[in-house]
């Protein structure tokens, strides 16, 4: 069975959801639009639909309610502030942006705890804020735990020292590469890796378009291939409707399920969806708001839990 799902996630529910101006500096997916004023009733709407989609399959969802002060627009999106491992151990990330350094709850430890999970110890890098060097988690690292590659976008949120360090601590082959996209002034790099490439059992998702540095691509498609895994291309097009930002866990009976959103469904071409349906059965639920405001998609709203349960 591959180590590339888990049954369990973990998922904040927002109570102050809104568009975070100290992001949308340079994520791009963040749209101002006429759901703002009721922003945090949709998101919340949004939110509660997923959960009960993924529960329906036998995801076992762990919920943690936001709580309204401090203030943190973008706390559904937690992988970028934690990842909790089969060992015990629990990683803590560096973020950019202050306010969303707010979402770490420091009763996160005890609270696994209570729910039955072996937490172990601690990896802390949050301390590199203050070097302004930050890796945001499963946002900016996609991991093949199969195979122990680690691939990373460079990006003013994913430092390569920080990542190369993480790569040493879990023993994961660190693949490197710059990825774009079109921003208002002409070609930026994409803010996190995990908006541009799935890694699931049998294949990887990926924008190889994004990299337009030859090598690089030749690069990164090689890595994919000497994996045994296949490689699935989607368009940038396809990429900026969160078509890349996608997880595969695992269901009732261990049943492989790739997880995405409604809009990023759409996005794909009847070929990829028989492509994936091959392998494994897919669930997309409605996140426009969440999407449009929050610029992260069905994956960012994911931390998976890979600690062990004992009750």
């Amino acid at each position: 069975m591959t180590k590339n799902a888990t049954n369990t996630v973990l998922m904040v529910r927002p109570v102050a959801f809104a568009l975070n101006e100290q992001t949308a500096v340079d994520n791009f997916y963040q749209k101002k639009g006429t759901s703002e004023q009721n922003a945090q009733e949709l998101a919340r709407d949004e939110f509660d639909g997923f959960v009960r989609n993924l529960r329906a399959k036998g995801v076992r969802v762990e919920v943690l309610d936001d709580t309204l002060v401090p203030h943190t627009p973008d706390s559904v999106f937690p992988n970028n502030w934690i990842s909790m491992h089969d060992d015990g151990r629990i990683v803590l990330y560096p973020m950019k942006a202050e306010n969303r350094r707010l979402e770490r709850r420091s009763d996160i430890f005890e609270e696994l705890e209570r729910r039955g999970y072996e937490v172990g110890t601690t990896i802390d890098y949050t301390a590199s804020e203050y070097e302004e060097r930050y890796l945001e988690g499963t946002g900016s690292m996609v991991l093949d735990h199969d195979s122990k590659i680690a691939y990373l976008a460079r990006s003013q949120r994913a430092d390569e020292g920080l990542f190369r360090a993480f790569c040493a601590e879990f023993k994961y082959t660190p693949v490197v590469f710059t990825a774009y996209q079109e921003t208002p002034e002409g070609p930026g790099q994409i803010y996190h890796t995990n908006v541009m490439m799935c890694v699931t059992d049998a294949y990887v998702l990926v924008c190889l378009d994004t990299i337009y540095d030859s090598n690089e691509r030749a690069a990164v498609a090689d890595a994919i291939l000497k994996s045994g895994k296949q490689i699935l291309e989607i368009s940038v097009a396809q990429k900026s409707n969160f078509a890349g930002n996608m997880l595969l866990v695992k269901g009732t009976a261990d049943q492989l399920i790739l997880v995405m959103s409604s809009s990023a469904y759409r996005a794909l071409t009847s070929e990829q969806i028989d492509f994936i349906s091959q392998y494994h059965t897919i669930l997309h639920s409605d996140l426009h708001t969440i999407e449009t405001l929050g610029g992260g998609s069905a994956r960012c709203m994911l931390a998976e839990i890979y600690l062990t349960k004992t009750a």
